[in-house]
Parts: structure tokens; C-alpha cells; sequence
């Protein structure tokens, strides 16, 4: 080989090697581009099409951005030490890149699900699958991250994000112990007919045989080895099943016998099992970072193929629930920063996480897991830190923030609903640990309440029932989410974001439950615990040492939230609505209903609302007449549309609704 060429080949290897972090991806593979919607136009940023495909990436060690990974020193290397990983990823992007805003939204899957266009857009999909795969105009509703330009992205990270019904996964890397299997005793909850992994029949489906699942390969099947408990209430007694009474279904499942014998609904089935192949999980956080800068940096893979974005100048991410509390950790964990020492994300939009992060970067972590007063209650979730402020915590005597107080942090925003301060210890976001004193967030992060929501709330919900007591609550979050997100975006450039609006201690918004004085509303059941948060030495002992207060938001004599956001539909009600709600009959009664909240419409004269025994004013004598409730709905809107907080688009619906004919109907004329 002539001298020249070995110069050449020489400097390549070193070019190759001091690549940014946009190498960490190492192959791009887009399998699909098509358009979107057929082409129809979104404004000013024209078309859109859908790009589809996988990315692989490797990760260092030994590079102190990536030693928080729990077990990634125990997982398998390729030949220059690395560990690699490959995921799933979608976008939609303008068509022509110079239509577009040159900004990305990353919105974190949630079970392997795509949320943000129907969570956000009001996008009406009409199944999971639809819904997984947008590709019609009504996948996106009104179409408004797409009208302002933004390209949206969506990937893999948690390998047990199961890929039917188009979800997106990622490869699981596996522990090992110098090669050898790693088994540990663990403990695995499953409740069936709420929000669990087991299979129950659907409507008119014939019966089927109902299996417990586990979430790890069981490393023994000897039943000696192993416990199942049952118990109907997240405090009752736990009741041991003799082993006469179940068997393995293969490694990752339970069956109950005698043959045919299903599990109860709602009820709380424990098991204590060894189990072996824990995925080091932690891995999806740094692929979501890598890709991300990869993204952004717009060059070329190891192999030369282009990134599907070009131009990228700012990047926002979004999550709710799940993925919300993935936000927090990746932020917290150091993830913002790449390998190349630059941020990931400008800012960063967490809805409905109350303080608690992911069971994912733990060794046989769960991450599909998140506790409530019911389910789930007992294992890692939130954990100290809870706030973006800096303090000291006296429970465990840890002083930390969930900011890292470095040039990498980005903007923080996070919404709660009112769920989440009674399932989700959202209060410890914005007070101290104790509950004691109100605590200021630093100047590059905000907390807001979107009072009288549910934690599921989208703009599609009805007052059904489900597995609740009460009517659940249907008021949508989505309008304040809107103008929220527009805003951090906003607050990227220099534009400040409307203050802080949660309870406070200060203004006595937040109390106890045992304080709460809810108004006795015919026909209501209400709620009498929350979920309490405490400290888990050992999450395998599903045991609470040490608790924190929770408090919940104080409210008026409607049962309406006097503190957060108040939407017009609260500020100027037809109905009271809550964060709460039980369960019914054949689920654990007297249980939190899940993250479901309930809802008691007002009477519409004040002869029906006296023959009822409510005591809440009815629409009469509240208004006067609808035309009395429209003025004051107006004017409710317009000054949220002043602070910021509802964009005009949402504030002219939401002021039609309120004039229509169906609302005029709810005064009984």
C-alpha cells in the first residue's frame, strides 16, 4: 500500500474515532418513508411523512456518564468493550425540511405506546394498533404540533414494551454474572381486571384459562422455592395458597387450580420466586439520549447513512404518567448530558409523574409497574429526590435536587392532575419532605396543578362508570397541556413561562385528608385514604420504614379544587369533579379506583336540587340562565388566554361549547 494511502487510511481511523456523541448511534436503518395523510397539508409547514426503522448504538463502560446504568458493567461487549443495543424508531417530519420549525419533540412511549397526538392533539385513533401507527388525519385531531412545524419522534426503550399491535421495543441485554445466569429472590405482583399484564377475556369472547404473569423467568420451578398470597385489600392479610392450589405455567406464568380457575378480579396476588436474567433496563435511558443527539447533530452514521432529520436547531421532549416519570429520572440521572459533553434537551414537559420516577434502572427492575393506593403500592417509585428545588431530606438525610444544578440541566416543566396528589405524592414536589414549609423552585423550573382532572383525562372522555363507583371525571387537562408546551418551547428562546400554580402551604391550598370537608353529595361515594409514600430498604420486603405526609388540594363547597389552573369548566363549573374515585363491586370496595377521579353534575333549579338534599347550588341560582353562564365563562377564558395558560384556538371552542345547544339543554330550558 503506498505511504500516501496508509496517511489516508491512518487519519480516517483517527477522524472516526474522535467523532461526537452522534457516533454512540452506530447505524441507522430506515425501512419505510412515506407520506402522511395522504399529503394533506398542515398549514404553513405543508406535508408531513412517516419515517420508520431501527437504530443500533454501543455504550461505554467505563465512561462515567453511563456507570449509573445498574449492571452495565455485567453486560455482554463486543470486541472494543462496548455494549450494544439496537431500538425501534418512528417519525413524523415536514415533507420539505424548510417548511418546518427545525425543532423535534420527543415523545417518550409509554408501554411502547405513541401518546402525544392523541393525548395533546385530541387525535381520535380508532384502536391501539391505529394508534400506534398514526397515518390519518384523525390520528392527529387538530393537528397542532404539526401546523407549528415541529418534527415528532418516538423510539423504543424498555425491552418488555411488547411490539404487537405496533408498539415499540427495544433488545433486551442481559446480566450476567461472568457468564453465568444472575438469580435473585424477588417478588412480583399481579391484579387481574385493572391495569395488569394478565389476559381476561374480552366482551362476548369465550372463556379462557386466565394466567398470573411474571415479569422474570422463574430459575426453578420447584414450588418449595416459591409463595403465592392472595389478599383482597392493599392492607388486609396476606393469605397463602398452598401449592396444591397453583402451578407453573412455563417459566414467566401461574395458573390456579383446580384447572379452570380464574383469578379474582382486583384482588392482590403476591408472589416470592427466584428469578434469573435481570435486564440491565438502564441501557433504554442512554439510547434515548443518543439518539436524540444524534438527531439533532443531523451527520452521518459509522456506515455513512444519514440521519432522517437535517437542520434540528432545538429539541423538546414530552411524557405523561409512565413516561413522565421517565423524564424525571433521565434528567436526574445525568442523561441530558451526551458522551460528547452537550445537551440532549432544551426543555423538558412531565405530566402527571407526581414525585416519583421509573423501577428501571434497578436490577431486576419492573418498569411497567407504578404504584397507587391499590396496586403496586409497595414498590420503588418515589424516591428521594422528589422536587427540582435542592434540600435536605431528614427522613434519609440525602441533600439533592432533581435538577443538577450543572450547564446540562434543561428547562423543567411538569402538570399534575389532581390524582396525582392523592395517588402520586405530588405535594412533595413543591413542599419539603415533611410537608411542613412551601419550597421555591429554581428560576428554570415550573409545577403547575390542572385542578379537577383525572390522570388519564384526554378530550374524549365520558362520565361512564368502568370498574368505579362514581361516575368518572371527564374533564380534559389538554387545553392547558397545549398552551403549556407551546410556552416551554417559547421559554427555550427567552421567553419566561407563566409562574408556578400548585397548592400551597402558605395559602393553606393544600391540607390532609383528615382535614378535607367534602360537601355530603347525594348519590357520591367518597374517598377516604390516599396513597401513602414512604422508604423501601429492600423492595423484595414490601415494607414502608419510614413515611412522608402526603396532602391533597383544599377545596370549596362544591368539592372543586380552589388552587393550580383552573380551567373554565372549573372555574366557572356545571359539575363538581375530583381526582378520585373507588372501586365497585367485584373489585375491592373501598380502594382508589386506580388514577380515575369522579364526577356529580349540579342541578339545574333550585326545586330539584332541594327535592335531591344537595347542597350545592344549582345552575339557577348560580347564573341565572345560560346566558349568565356564558358571560361568566367568557370572561373565566379570556383571562386565561392573558396569563398564557390556553391558547386562542382552545379558548374559541371551549367558548362555543359553552354557548351551544347542548349545554343550554343542562339548565333544563
Amino acid at each position: 500500500m503506498p505511504k500516501s494511502v496508509q496517511r489516508c487510511a491512518v487519519l480516517f481511523a483517527f477522524a472516526m474515532a474522535a467523532l461526537p456523541a452522534a457516533a454512540r448511534v452506530t447505524e441507522i436503518n430506515t425501512t419505510a418513508v412515506e407520506p402522511f395523510a395522504n399529503g394533506a397539508a398542515f398549514g404553513a409547514s405543508g406535508a408531513y411523512e412517516r419515517v420508520r426503522g431501527s437504530f443500533k448504538g454501543e455504550l461505554d463502560p467505563k465512561d462515567a456518564r453511563n456507570k449509573v446504568i445498574v449492571n452495565l458493567d455485567k453486560a455482554p461487549r463486543n470486541a472494543r468493550g462496548m455494549v450494544e443495543y439496537e431500538a425501534d424508531f418512528f417519525i413524523l417530519r415536514p415533507m420539505d425540511a424548510a417548511r418546518g420549525n427545525h425543532k423535534l419533540i420527543y415523545d417518550v412511549t409509554n408501554r411502547g405506546r405513541k401518546v402525544i397526538h392523541w393525548r395533546l392533539m385530541d387525535g381520535k385513533p380508532q384502536s391501539v394498533a391505529s394508534s400506534n401507527d398514526p397515518k390519518n388525519l384523525e390520528d392527529v385531531g387538530n393537528g397542532l404540533f404539526l401546523r407549528r412545524g415541529y418534527a415528532l419522534v418516538w423510539s423504543g426503550w424498555d425491552s418488555e414494551a411488547p411490539r404487537e399491535f405496533n408498539g415499540m421495543s427495544m433488545s433486551a441485554v442481559v446480566a450476567t454474572d461472568n457468564g453465568k445466569p444472575i438469580v435473585r429472590a424477588i417478588r412480583d405482583e399481579i391484579i387481574v381486571e385493572t391495569r395488569d399484564r394478565s389476559d381476561p377475556p374480552k366482551p362476548g369472547e369465550a372463556p379462557r384459562k386466565q394466567l398470573l404473569k411474571l415479569y422474570y423467568d422463574a430459575a426453578t420451578l420447584d414450588q418449595s422455592q416459591a409463595t403465592l398470597t392472595m389478599r383482597r385489600g392493599e392492607k388486609d392479610p396476606r393469605v397463602e395458597i398452598p401449592a396444591s392450589r397453583w402451578a407453573f405455567a412455563g417459566t414467566r406464568a401461574l395458573e390456579l387450580l383446580p384447572a379452570g380457575t380464574n383469578p379474582e378480579p382486583g384482588v392482590i396476588y403476591e408472589f416470592h420466586y427466584k428469578a434469573k436474567d435481570p435486564r440491565v433496563l438502564g441501557v433504554g435511558l442512554a439510547a434515548t439520549r443518543d439518539l436524540i443527539s444524534f438527531l439533532r447533530a443531523g451527520g452521518n452514521d459509522t456506515k455513512g447513512n444519514a440521519s432522517p432529520l437535517k437542520g434540528i436547531t432545538g429539541t423538546l421532549a414530552f411524557g405523561a404518567s409512565q413516561s413522565g416519570r421517565f423524564l424525571r429520572d433521565f434528567v436526574y440521572l445525568g442523561f441530558n448530558q451526551d458522551e460528547s459533553a452537550r445537551k440532549v434537551f432544551d426543555g423538558v414537559y412531565a405530566h402527571t409523574a407526581g414525585a416519583g420516577g421509573v423501577f428501571l434502572n434497578y436490577e431486576f427492575g419492573q418498569p411497567n409497574r407504578t404504584s397507587t393506593q391499590h396496586e403496586d403500592h409497595t414498590f420503588p417509585e418515589n424516591v428521594f429526590p422528589f422536587s427540582a428545588a435542592h434540600m435536605t431530606d431528614p427522613v434519609t438525610g440525602k441533600t439533592d435536587g432533581l435538577l443538577r444544578n450543572d450547564r446540562f440541566d434543561p428547562l423543567w416543566m411538569e402538570t399534575n392532575t389532581s390524582t396525582e396528589y392523592w395517588q402520586k405524592g405530588a405535594s412533595l414536589t413543591v413542599t419539603d419532605p415533611l410537608g411542613q414549609k412551601d419550597v421555591a423552585l429554581p428560576p428554570t423550573a415550573r409545577a403547575y396543578l390542572i385542578a379537577g382532572t383525572q390522570h388519564a383525562g384526554v378530550a374524549w372522555m365520558t362520565p361512564t362508570r368502568g370498574q368505579c363507583v362514581n361516575p368518572r371525571n371527564p374533564h380534559s387537562p389538554t387545553p392547558a397541556q397545549r398552551a403549556l408546551l407551546v410556552a416551554l418551547d417559547e421559554w427555550t428562546t427567552g421567553k419566561a413561562p407563566p409562574d408556578t400554580r400548585t397548592p400551597t402551604i402558605r395559602d393553606k391550598t393544600f391540607t390532609t385528608i383528615d382535614a378535607l370537608k367534602f360537601p355530603a353529595i347525594p348519590g357520591l361515594k367518597v374517598a377516604s385514604r390516599v396513597n401513602e409514600q414512604g422508604v423501601l430498604s429492600d423492595w423484595t420486603k414490601p415494607v414502608f420504614e419510614v413515611r412522608y405526609p402526603v396532602l391533597i388540594t383544599q377545596i370549596d363547597t362544591d368539592g372543586n379544587e380552589i388552587a393550580g389552573i383552573r380551567l373554565p369548566e372549573i372555574a366557572v363549573p356545571l359539575a363538581t369533579h375530583t381526582g378520585w374515585n373507588e372501586y365497585a363491586r367485584p373489585h375491592p370496595e373501598g380502594e382508589l379506583c386506580d388514577r380515575d377521579g369522579s364526577y356529580a353534575p349540579f342541578a339545574a333549579t333550585r326545586a330539584e336540587r332541594i327535592a335531591k338534599n344537595d347542597p350545592r347550588l344549582s345552575l339557577e341560582e348560580r347564573y341565572g340562565d345560560h346566558a349568565g353562564y356564558v358571560k361568566k365563562f367568557t370572561e373565566a377564558t379570556e383571562q386565561l388566554v392573558a396569563a398564557r395558560l390556553l391558547l386562542r384556538e382552545d379558548a374559541d371552542l371551549l367558548i362555543a361549547k359553552a354557548r351551544s345547544a347542548e349545554t343550554e339543554k343542562r339548565f333544563g330550558r
